[in-house]
This record gives structure tokens, C-alpha cells and sequence, in this order.
């Protein structure tokens, strides 16, 4: 699912995308997280070679600006969210940021945003294959009703963990 799709749910649900907290109004509110870094976009011989100086080791490439410039900002979220995965801390964006001093001529610097909460909400509720061993007369009774094997796992597996609601509706 794209953050487009998760967006055109999100504002068919009812929610409202605001910068900052509203009090006293009706409806819902979803505040949305933005970060934007400065990248150096390094052309080779084949097209661009990314890099954010002040995020080491998250670097990207693509065959011409458009698509670097594209997968510059996947390359980013997913960094970043990983950083958050293992707790490690956000950097603040730099205003002016330093220049690898071994860039290759002609490299252009343009500023790439991403909405960390969005990409989250995405990686963290998309669907995953799990292996479930169950007795084979029990599977022949779920068949012949037909049973949504995932349906019925994900909410006992929710009940059971004592989750009564998905994380997104704890934004509310």
C-alpha cells in the first residue's frame, strides 16, 4: 500500500491533517510527522548516486534525477525507520549540511521530505505469512464453512495479547 492509498483512507475515515493540535473542534486529527534532509545527489556514469550527510550510511541511487529523486525519499523513510526500530536517535536536519569533499563534480543538493508516521503506520500493518499447524479434522470443518484462516487468527491472536484496537485507531 502506498502512503496515497493510506492517505485516501485516512481522510475517508473522517481524519483531518493539521500541523499542530486543535482543541475545542470537531472531528478528528491526525498529526503528521515531517522531515526533510538535504541530499547530495552525485551524478555517475549511469545515472545518480545519493547520499545524506547528515544520515551516514543512507545513500540510494537511481538511473536518472527523477527516479533518484524517488528513491532518494524511500531510502530515507526506510533509514529512518529502522533508526526508530532500534531506538536509536533522530538527528536534527541541518541547515547547511557538509559536502563529502570527494563528490563528483556537477552534484546538485536538493532537500527530500518524508512522513516517518505514515511509512510506520504502513510497515507495521502490512500483511506477513505466519505457518499455523492445527489438527487436520479442524481444518477440514474451517474449510467447509469457509473460514477465514487470517481473519480468525489475527483477531484471537489480538484478544488473546489483550489488543482491542489497532494502533492507528489509538491516534484518535
Amino acid at each position: 500500500m502506498t502512503v496515497r492509498e493510506i492517505l485516501k483512507i485516512i481522510y475517508k475515515d473522517g481524519w483531518k491533517n493539521v500541523n499542530s493540535i486543535t482543541t475545542g473542534s470537531e472531528g478528528r486529527y491526525l498529526i503528521l510527522r515531517k522531515l526533510t534532509y538535504i541530499a547530495v545527489f552525485e551524478p555517475t556514469e549511469t545515472g545518480y548516486s545519493v547520499y545524506f550527510p547528515d544520515l551516514p550510511g543512507c545513500i540510494s541511487y537511481g538511473e536518472d534525477f527523477e527516479v533518484a529523486q524517488r528513491q532518494a525519499a524511500e531510502a530515507l523513510g526506510l533509514h529512518i525507520y529502522v533508526m526508530e526500530k532500534d531506538g536509536d536517535e533522530i538527528p536534527v536536519p541541518s541547515k547547511t549540511p557538509q559536502v563529502d569533499p570527494e563528490t563528483a563534480a556537477g552534484y546538485m543538493v536538493s532537500p527530500v521530505t518524508v512522513f516517518p508516521d505514515l511509512l510506520r503506520n504502513e510497515l507495521d500493518n502490512r500483511a506477513v505469512k505466519t505457518n499455523l499447524t492445527i489438527p487436520a479434522w479442524l481444518k477440514e470443518l474451517a474449510e467447509a464453512q469457509g473460514v477465514n484462516y487470517s481473519k480468525v487468527f489475527q483477531t484471537a491472536l489480538m484478544d488473546y495479547l489483550g489488543i482491542y484496537q489497532s494502533p492507528m485507531q489509538n491516534h484518535k
